[in-house]
């Protein structure tokens, strides 16, 4: 079986890709249960993140996608599948890197959530201030 494999990562999500050839079908696995690529993604923007770089590289009826998600929310799971897919073209493609490289889809997001202080309520978000 030939298949392409890339991984990617976003705050804690992170999204394993396989490409495998096909007619360009998602099949995403998040928590070892199979969910529907339209039911997962309701969003539009988050659907079209995650096909940007079949777009870029005008691949996109080229590949079926087994994708296994784990950690974070939705719209970071969008990210890391987007960045995994992008890595898995250049796999399959080294050529590919130029196209992908200047829309800027190779690049890897490194915000992650700040931690907590103590003494605090949040990462920043201190209790309220009183004078007496």
């Amino acid at each position: 079986m030939i298949q392409y494999y890339g991984t990617g990562k976003r705050k804690t999500a992170i999204a394993r890709v396989f490409l495998r050839p096909g007619n360009g079908k998602f099949e995403i696995v998040v928590n070892k249960k199979k969910r529907e690529f339209d039911q997962y993604f309701a969003v539009d923007l988050w659907k079209t993140n995650i096909k940007k770089p079949f777009f870029v590289t005008e691949t996109i009826d080229k590949f079926d996608a087994y994708i296994t998600l784990s950690g974070g929310g939705v719209s970071a799971q969008s990210e890391a599948i987007k960045l995994g897919v992008a890595r898995a073209l250049i796999r399959f493609n080294p050529e590919l890197r130029e196209k992908l490289k200047k829309e800027g889809l190779l690049t890897r997001d490194a915000r992650e959530k700040e931690r907590r202080k103590y003494g605090l309520h949040k990462a920043r978000k201190a209790p309220q201030y009183h004078k007496r």
